[in-house]
């Protein structure tokens, strides 16, 4: 019996590694870029007031991402925003190996070709060592999320951490996985 492999972790193997090795010019398979994780985090500033934002925030995240989300917590006090050391501020969710494949797979396939006017996620994202950062404006462009359960609309920031050691990389290895950034 054959062990289950996601279908972007397979296109990675077999299609990806071969088409950047020729078109980036490395000797070594093991010097092509890599994808290692995906951060999603999702602050929520009114959870100062109201301590159930916290929790809807939490267990949406948990859906999206198939995956139980931590709770994010201030460093610091800030009088002007009532905010003391230690308060929940936002939730964060690490995605490794398969689950991070299987979310990236749901996110260009189903969620992102759902946003209205999509032309494309912006190639500025990039932090200048090959990682990428995409905002994403409402939760509810995920079909995990159901619209009549929703409290609040709120965005939530996706990033992209990989092995490249440019951005030139990064994007190169982000558009043969099937991000779909705007020419």
């Amino acid at each position: 019996m054959k062990k289950y492999s996601p279908r972007l972790k397979e296109k990675y193997i077999n299609e990806v590694v071969p088409r950047l090795q020729d078109t980036l010019g490395y000797a070594n398979v093991m010097q092509v870029p890599k994808l290692n994780k995906i951060c999603v985090n999702q602050g929520v500033g009114q959870a100062v007031n109201d301590k159930k934002l916290i929790e809807l925030a939490s267990e949406e995240m948990t859906k999206i991402t198939g995956q139980k989300s931590v709770v994010a917590l201030s460093k610091k006090d800030i009088s002007n925003f009532k905010l003391r050391k230690g308060m929940p501020i936002g939730v964060k969710v690490t995605l490794r190996k398969e689950r991070m494949y299987e979310f990236l797979d749901r996110l260009i396939s189903v969620s992102l070709p759902g946003v209205r006017d999509f032309q494309g996620i912006n190639p500025k994202g990039f932090d200048g060592m090959g990682n990428y950062t995409l905002g994403i404006k409402e939760q509810i462009i995920f079909p995990e999320i159901k619209v009549d359960e929703i409290k609040k609309i709120t965005g939530l920031d996706i990033t992209f951490v990989t092995s490249a050691k440019s951005d030139k990389e990064g994007l190169a290895l982000l558009t043969e996985l099937g991000l779909p950034f705007k020419k």
